[in-house]
């Protein structure tokens, strides 16, 4: 089974963080997506939570990966590797996304482990225009 990854903030390839730099390098871009989700802003990066309103759209991109490795340095960055004291910052979920197209493909998320209570909700669901 291919093993893709939704991204939906500092790890997009538009986002100038070298750690997308890095992916974008390692993976293969399949195109922008989407995530039934919130988007919050919780300092100067996002944080995405499931929603089972239709109507709340998280906007990203989608990359297939291939190397185990590029998983464990990804898991570090989002602060949910084994390394990190529980609860971790996120975790990384399987969910169904939706690429441009209008198919759906499942994909792992990084999904916000905290509440979200008092952080800014990023109206347009787009990290990158907000």
């Amino acid at each position: 089974m291919p093993h893709y990854l939704f991204v939906y903030g500092t790890l997009r390839r538009n986002a100038q963080h070298p750690m997308a730099v890095h992916l974008n390098q390692q993976a293969k871009l399949l195109g922008p997506a989407s995530y039934q989700g919130k988007l919050y802003k919780v300092a100067d990066y996002p944080a995405a939570i499931a929603s089972s309103n239709p109507a709340d759209k998280v906007y990203g991109e989608v990359y297939q990966l291939f190397s185990a490795d590029l998983w464990s340095m990804l898991d570090d960055y989002e602060e949910c590797s084994p390394s990190f004291a529980q609860p971790t910052e996120y975790c990384r979920l399987l969910q169904t996304v939706y690429l441009a197209n209008g198919d759906e493909i499942s994909a792992w998320v990084y999904l916000y482990n905290h509440s979200v209570s008092g952080f800014e909700v990023i109206e347009s669901g787009d990290f990158l225009i907000a």
